[in-house]
């Protein structure tokens, strides 16, 4: 009988649940879209290997490599952004956009081979024209 009382509760209450597309207001520390600087990438891949849900995908080449990343996989821990040593990845505080098409938010840059410096000397940038970025059709 508990069941039955359950659900006349249920049915005579009011609904518990947001309409779409109201949202709660996200709490402090909240981690959301991983985003990339290509300015500051030295093509480690060591956000590749921090990835467990292999939402970020790295493509080596003699003079160029490919950053990809499909937020439909990420679930947003923030180990990639934790293991990024040069600070070219971040998380967005806000949510993520809702989208419908699978791969939508999907993003792929592809970025030149930086050579590595001598000893004592800092990296130097790459140029902002020698970036380009793909978005994935759906």
């Amino acid at each position: 009988m508990k069941i039955l009382t359950m659900l006349w509760n249920n049915l005579r209450g009011r609904a518990r649940t947001l309409r779409f597309p109201a949202q709660p207001a996200m709490s402090s520390g909240y981690r959301g879209l991983v985003r990339f600087d290509p300015a500051r990438c030295s093509g480690c891949a060591v956000c590749r290997f921090r990835c467990t849900a292999r939402a970020i995908t790295f493509t080596a080449g003699k003079t160029e490599f490919t950053w990809s990343y499909d937020p439909g996989h990420c679930t947003f821990c923030g180990r990639c952004v934790e293991g990024c040593k040069e600070h070219a990845l971040s998380q967005d505080e806000e949510c993520p956009p809702v989208y419908s098409d699978l791969g939508s938010l999907r993003a792929s840059y592809t970025l030149p081979r930086k050579t590595p410096p001598p000893h004592g000397t800092a990296a130097q940038p790459v140029p902002a024209a020698s970036v380009t970025q793909e978005k994935a059709a759906p």
